[in-house]
């Protein structure tokens, strides 16, 4: 049974790629303030974001240290003001010490203050998220004493999550633990603010949950049980795609792939609990890897690359059900990229996610490419590329000469140069919402690009925007074409 998005228009952008300049990157403060303003002025009605947990060193939030927990970088802390009425101290994460010292500053003036309307939220989102928080704070203190090294190469008895073990070490890093839960508190605190504020401007979010979850993990460490892992715990079996569009040797992810016996076993709880943490956050869901539900491409953790692999079934209908009988009306979007077979399609539409259209796939092979917009339907959502793929402006121009000429052919060889083209032929497509990255909304070339897949480029997850790429014309125009394709 479908259940179509209304029509309107969304634009990706993650928060580290927010201008500021607090920590080196976005974060929750002014400029996420200023975006939203922007999406209202434009009469956008939708901010997609990536996921938004902490990293690892390759800066992938698709790479996460937890599955439920915010990225502490985000935190504003120039933002605290209105919660402490004291000057903040200056804050970098670049020095991770220091960082926890200023933390644990704020946090005793917070105790100070007396408040006792942050003791008492304090105190309730603690109680609230335990199911995650407390192993999150464990996990990233422990991590931190082993020099940031994998949990798979801690002490048998930390490795192993020994009770003894992880008595002495709650004991140990009883300050530390509590300054990550403060941590988590305030970002938290001002996520549902932004959010807040989101709605107040008629703009939804749309958030990104991650199939799988990295094996250096809160997750992984906390719930072997979950997963495929041997008596050492380390992976029997590994996660990724076969080669594609991407890469010629698939793409190896290298999370454990789960043990679904397990999952089923208690109802899907881990997974209600994960999309109920989600749906805190967020009004809609994009689910990453959707055909995952199906089959996954399972791989043996010995091998080198993703070619050697095979496709395992897995109970991602019982899920689906599941889910969907803890949360009925489950707000979902469905990423159907890739391999799709017509059981994938046929569990979308059973469920009635809406899929995903790239135009940027539209234009090779003849007329019935799925992608083309003259075949595209309602319930589906429509970007110019998504985080993995080129800009606009970087896309084209590495076109061939015939691939450029058939592009310019089929829309009516427009005045305009690119990026405007293709995001006119977006907005004009029958699919209910259309999402445009910020990056084509500049006009920027393949140096902005967020993600090379396959690839290990440092400049993956670093691009940032200045407001001064932005026209001063760029709201008012993006307000003219939502009006004249319809679209809020």
């Amino acid at each position: 049974m479908e259940k179509p998005l209304r029509r309107s228009c969304g634009v990706l952008l993650h928060p580290t790629s927010l201008p500021g300049d607090e920590q080196g990157y976005g974060s929750l403060g002014a400029d996420a303030y200023k975006f939203v303003d922007f999406l209202a002025v434009a009469h956008i009605s939708w901010w997609q974001v990536l996921p938004l947990g902490p990293t690892h060193e390759d800066l992938s939030p698709y790479n996460g240290i937890s599955a439920f927990a915010g990225n502490p970088c985000l935190i504003s802390f120039s933002n605290l003001q209105e919660l402490y009425q004291q000057e903040v101290p200056d804050i970098t994460f670049h020095d991770f010490s220091e960082y926890r010292l200023k933390l644990f500053e704020i946090s005793q003036a917070f105790q100070r203050q007396g408040c006792e309307t942050f003791k008492a939220q304090f105190k309730g989102f603690k109680e609230k998220q335990q199911h995650w928080l407390d192993d999150y704070a464990l996990f990233t203190n422990l991590r931190a004493q082993q020099d940031n090294s994998p949990w798979s190469s801690w002490p048998k008895p930390l490795r192993t999550r020994q009770e003894q073990a992880l008595c002495i070490a709650r004991v140990q890093l009883e300050t530390e633990i509590e300054l990550s839960r403060f941590e988590q508190y305030l970002f938290h605190y001002q996520w549902q603010k932004l959010r807040a504020y989101a709605r107040e401007r008629n703009v939804s979010l749309i958030g990104d949950m991650p199939f799988f979850v990295a094996y250096d993990s809160a997750e992984v460490w906390a719930n072997p049980h979950y997963f495929d892992l041997d008596e050492e715990g380390c992976p029997n079996t590994v996660a990724g795609v076969p080669p594609d569009y991407f890469s010629a040797t698939g793409q190896l992810w290298g999370s454990p792939q789960y043990d679904w016996e397990a999952m089923e076993s208690n109802g899907f709880l881990w997974w209600k609990q994960r999309v109920g943490h989600l749906l805190e956050c967020f009004d809609v869901i994009r689910i990453d890897h959707f055909r995952g539900l199906e089959s996954v491409w399972e791989i043996s953790a010995s091998e080198a690359t993703a070619v050697n692999g095979s496709w395992l079934k897995v109970p991602g209908r019982k899920l689906l059900s599941a889910l969907q009988g803890e949360f009925p009306n489950l707000p979902c979007i469905a990423e159907d990229l890739g391999m799709i077979t017509e059981e994938v399609e046929l569990l979308r539409e059973d469920f009635g996610f809406p899929g995903i259209k790239v135009l940027q796939f539209a234009f090779h092979g003849d007329a019935s490419n799925p992608y083309l917009p003259h075949n595209h339907r309602k319930n589906c959502v429509v970007y110019t590329g998504t985080h993995d793929n080129d800009t606009v402006t970087g896309w084209y121009r590495a076109l061939d000469e015939g691939t450029q000429q058939k592009v310019k052919s089929y829309l009516a060889y427009p005045q305009e140069q690119m990026p405007w083209p293709l995001l006119r032929c977006v907005l004009a497509s029958v699919a209910s919402l259309a999402v445009l990255p910020m990056q084509d909304l500049m006009g920027l070339a393949s140096d902005s690009r967020m993600n090379t897949p396959g690839t290990l480029d440092e400049a993956n997850w670093t691009f940032r925007f200045d407001w001064d790429q932005v026209s001063t014309e760029l709201p008012q125009k993006l307000a003219e074409l939502m009006s004249l394709y319809g679209r809020d």
